[in-house]
């Protein structure tokens, strides 16, 4: 066990540091990089006072013992993968690039900042050429990512005009605590233990129930959830596709469905749009019109792609098309993502 893990034989490696690192996220950044053998120098774990000297596992046989964000050195760290709260990464992320780090930042703090690049690495790589503006680059919202992934080849194909999606949205985009609460809600209907007693995370009762609400309510009548996917979606992909979201929480543990509806300049069926959906990366299509001839939310946890199921005309509209979208937002929908912008930061951009 140690607060930092060296790799003495990779001194061509990075030293990196997470922040956040006891979070769904956190945990999930030292996994993928031990899976996905990031080049390491050394590693830190970093989080709040109150988890200094937690231990965490990296890989078989080592543990790393959390260190204070609050009174760490950034200096000689390389990249950081950050995934705290917004207001957290407000205060430490500009500490951590004016240190010299290049930090992956994983909350809304930054996003739609100009200056800051907004990446997925199978959608707009080369944005990341941009990252030395700030120091710093964000990480796109977890139901944005899979679906622009899947936007990406239709677009480049058919030429997307507009967006209509319906998410699902498991009760892990609002963290551990989030899980907790479906957890011991389900447990306490069952023993008819009051709703008060379990009801702290969600603003009404999860348990058996869809709640039409993620975030904070907006002016304008939307959640800033679907804010964010309408004007990351811009961001990233193309400013002039017009989109509009419904966010919705599930009871579902991990992973986060999307019903998608596109219209598009080009025409396009659900031939076309098959074969242009799985040639592209980070994509899996599972089309058979069939009894569990689709993915579900249950099926991806773990899974690094985004699944892609139902797909069918809209006969509503000349050119239009619907599919299901289905990703493990803990993974793709966030470290996996992260460490993808991190892996291309290190062969493209960095010197080791």
């Amino acid at each position: 066990m140690s607060d930092e893990i060296k790799t003495n034989n990779n001194s061509e490696g990075y030293n990196l540091a997470v922040i956040g690192a006891t979070g769904n996220v956190g945990r999930e950044l030292l996994e993928i990089l031990h899976e996905r053998n990031f080049p390491i120098k050394s590693l830190v774990a970093l989080a709040s006072e109150k988890s200094v000297g937690m231990k965490l596992p990296f890989g078989e046989g080592d543990d790393l013992e959390v260190k204070n964000l609050s009174d760490f050195n950034f200096t000689g760290t390389d990249i950081v993968l950050s995934s705290p709260g917004s207001e957290i990464s407000k205060r430490y992320s500009p500490i951590a690039a004016e240190a010299g780090a290049v930090v992956i930042d994983n909350t809304s703090q930054f996003r739609m900042d100009p200056d800051v690049p907004l990446v997925v690495p199978e959608v707009n790589a080369n944005d990341l050429s941009h990252y030395k503006r700030k120091g710093i680059v964000a990480n796109p919202n977890c139901s944005t990512i899979q679906m622009v992934v899947a936007l990406k080849p239709l677009h480049d194909n058919f030429k997307i005009k507009r967006v209509i999606v319906s998410t699902y949205q498991s009760t892990s985009g609002a963290g551990k605590n989030g899980m907790d609460e479906l957890f011991n809600q389900t447990k306490g209907i069952y023993v008819n233990e009051p709703l008060e007693k379990t009801k702290n995370n969600f603003t009404k009762q999860i348990a058996f129930n869809v709640i039409p609400h993620i975030d904070s309510f907006m002016k304008h009548g939307s959640t800033k959830e679907e804010w964010k996917m309408e004007m990351e979606t811009q961001k990233i992909l193309d400013s002039e596709i017009k989109v509009h979201a419904n966010c919705v929480r599930v009871p579902t543990f991990i992973g986060h469905a999307e019903f998608i509806n596109i219209e598009t300049e080009l025409p396009i069926d659900d031939g076309n749009a098959k074969s242009a959906l799985t040639d592209a990366p980070g994509l899996i299509v599972v089309d058979h019109r069939t009894n569990e001839g689709y993915v579900t939310p249950n099926e991806v946890a773990g899974e690094d792609s985004v699944y892609i199921s139902r797909i069918r005309r809209d006969f509503s509209i000349k050119n239009g098309i619907s599919f299901w979208c289905v990703s493990d937002n803990l993974r793709k929908g966030a470290a996996l993502n992260t460490v993808q912008i991190a892996e291309i930061l290190s062969e493209k951009y960095l010197k080791n």
